[in-house]
C-alpha cells in the first residue's frame, strides 16, 4: 500500500471543515434525531465519493491509506459504512468460500466504528456488511474481535450478525455473490505487491485479481508501473509458480514501455534458463485462464509474443507466438494461417495443451465474427462455414466440433427469428442451407432440423 498524497489529504480536510460547519450536524448534535444525521450524510458524502473514485482511479495502492484517514472523528463517521463493505470484499476466499487469511483492515474499521460516538447511526447502514464478512471469517477471529470491544451494547450489535445460515457453505457462496453485485458497479480494489517469497504466498490471491479488475476499464494504471517493474524484477520471488502466473498476467494484459520490456524479457529468459515453470507450466496456466473466463484476445497474444521474441526462449513457446502473429494479422481465413495451424497442430499431440489453446484462439475468433454477424448478412455465414469445416477436419476434435455447433445454432436462431415469411426466399435458402450443412456436419439429425424450423404455436387463451 501506498501513503495517501497531500493533494488528497488537503481535499479531505476540506470535506471535514464542511462536514463540522454543517448546519446539519449542528442540528443533530442539539437534537439527536436521526434525519438530521441522514441529512448531513446526503450533504457530504457524495463529495466524498467523487473523490475516493479519483483516488481509486489514479492511485488504487492509496485506497487503505484514504479509509484509515475516514476513521478520524472529524468525519462523523461519514463514508464508513461503505469502506466496511469495501474491506469485505477486498479480502480472497477459498473453495471453502472463507478468507484465505484474516482481514485485518476489516477489524481495524469495526473497531473504529464500535467506539465511534455515531455508532449508533453508523450501524443501521452496516449489517449486511458485517454479517457478510463474520460469515467469511474463523469463529476464532470473530470471538477474539467481540471480546476486545468493552461496550455491551456494541457486543451485542456484532454477536447478532454472526448468522448459523451462512455456516452452510452454499448458503454463504449466494449471499456473498449477492453481496458483491452490490458493488459491482465501483472501483475499490487494491492490493499490495509482494517483495518476499512469504508475502507472495499470502498476497497473490489478491494481487491476481487486482491485476485483472484493471484490465477490465479504463482505468488510469500509470501509478502502478513502478510496481510492475519492481514485481518484474524480483529474483526473490522468480522461481515460484505465482510468480510465472503474475507475469504472464502482466505481460498479457499491461502496455510496458520499453524499459519495462526489457527488464520483463530478461526475466522471462531466466525463467527459461534455470527452471522448467516456464515450459511446463505456460500453456497449462495459458488453458486456466481461457476456463476461467479471462478473454485472451488478440491484443494481449501480440503484446506477449513481443515479449516472448524478446527473450528468446525458443521452443514450443515461442512457434506458439510465432502461429499467433500469423492468425492476427493475416486473419484465420487465410491460406497461409490454415496451414501453419495445421503444421504447428500436427507437430503436437491432440490434446496437449498447445493445441488445446490453439483450437480456443480460433473458436475465439469464429465467436467474434458470428457474434457481430447481422442478420442480412446471413450469405457471409454461409461463405464462413467452409473454413469452419477446415479447422473441423484439421483438429478431429468432439468438443471444438461441439462449439461451433453451439456458435452455429445461435446465429441460425437469429435468422429464424429475423425472417419469419416461411415463403419468402431468405428463409428457404437458410433452411436449406442448414438442413445439408448440419446433417453433413453431424451436427443435428433430420428429425432435429424439423423441430428447428417447425413454427411455435401460440397457446390458445382459456
Amino acid at each position: 500500500m501506498e501513503a495517501l498524497d497531500k493533494k488528497y489529504l488537503s481535499e479531505l480536510e476540506e470535506i471535514k471543515a464542511k462536514i463540522q460547519a454543517s448546519a446539519h450536524l449542528e442540528k443533530y448534535l442539539d437534537e439527536e434525531e436521526d434525519e438530521d444525521y441522514k441529512s448531513l450524510a446526503a450533504e457530504l458524502e457524495p463529495e466524498i465519493q467523487e473523490l475516493y473514485l479519483r483516488v481509486a482511479n489514479d492511485n488504487p495502492l492509496q485506497l487503505e491509506a484514504f479509509e484509515k484517514v475516514m476513521l478520524d472523528d472529524g468525519y462523523e463517521g461519514l463514508y464508513l459504512p461503505k469502506v466496511v463493505g469495501y474491506s469485505v470484499l477486498r479480502g480472497a476466499v477459498d473453495a471453502n468460500v472463507k478468507y484465505r487469511h484474516p482481514q485485518d483492515h476489516f477489524r481495524e474499521i469495526l473497531v473504529d466504528i464500535a467506539n465511534s460516538a455515531n455508532f449508533e447511526m453508523i450501524k443501521q447502514r452496516i449489517g449486511q456488511s458485517v454479517q457478510v464478512g463474520f460469515a467469511l471469517s474463523s469463529d476464532i477471529w470473530i470471538t477474539n474481535l467481540v471480546e476486545s470491544i468493552s461496550n455491551k451494547r456494541v457486543r451485542s450489535f456484532l454477536e447478532s450478525q454472526k448468522s448459523d445460515h451462512l455456516r452452510v457453505a452454499t448458503n454463504r457462496a449466494m449471499a456473498f455473490k449477492k453481496y458483491q453485485k452490490q458493488f459491482e458497479s465501483l472501483n475499490f480494489l487494491s492490493t499490495d505487491f509482494p517483495q518476499t517469497a512469504g508475502e507472495l504466498k499470502t498476497k497473490y490471491h489478491s494481487l491476481r485479481a487486482f491485476l485483472l479488475y484493471r484490465t477490465k476499464g479504463e482505468y488510469n494504471n500509470e501509478n502502478l508501473h513502478k510496481h510492475l517493474l519492481a514485481f518484474i524484477s524480483n529474483e526473490a520471488i522468480s522461481d515460484h509458480d505465482e510468480y510465472l502466473e503474475t507475469m504472464m498476467i502482466i505481460g498479457m494484459f499491461y502496455d510496458l514501455n520499453a524499459g519495462e520490456q526489457k527488464e520483463y524479457a530478461k526475466s522471462l529468459a531466466n525463467l527459461n534458463d534455470d527452471a522448467t515453470a516456464l515450459k511446463n507450466s505456460f500453456f497449462a496456466k495459458l488453458s486456466s485462464f481461457r476456463k476461467e473466463g479471462i478473454k485472451v484476445t488478440a491484443e494481449s497474444d501480440q503484446r506477449m509474443a513481443k515479449l516472448i521474441h524478446a527473450a528468446k526462449v525458443g521452443g514450443n513457446l515461442e512457434e506458439y507466438y510465432t502461429l499467433m502473429e500469423l492468425i492476427h494479422s493475416n486473419g484465420y481465413v487465410h491460406e497461409d494461417s490454415v496451414e501453419a495451424v495445421r503444421k504447428y497442430h500436427d507437430q503436437h499431440e491432440g490434446l496437449s495443451e498447445e493445441n488445446e489453446n490453439l483450437r480456443s484462439t480460433i473458436l475465439n475468433n469464429f465467436t467474434i465474427f458470428l457474434d457481430g454477424l447481422d442478420t442480412d448478412s446471413y450469405a457471409e455465414y454461409f461463405q464462413i462455414t467452409k473454413t469452419f469445416i477446415l479447422y473441423m477436419n484439421i483438429f478431429s476434435n468432439q468438443k471444438f466440433n461441439q462449439d461451433v455447433k453451439d456458435l452455429s445454432l445461435r446465429y441460425i436462431k437469429r435468422l429464424i427469428k429475423a425472417y419469419t415469411d416461411k415463403r419468402g426466399r431468405d428463409y428457404q435458402d437458410i433452411k436449406k442451407f442448414v438442413k445439408s450443412t448440419f446433417i453433413d456436419l453431424n451436427f443435428m439429425k433430420p428429425k432435429e432440423l424439423v423441430e428447428l424450423f417447425k413454427t411455435k404455436r401460440k397457446k390458445k387463451e382459456a
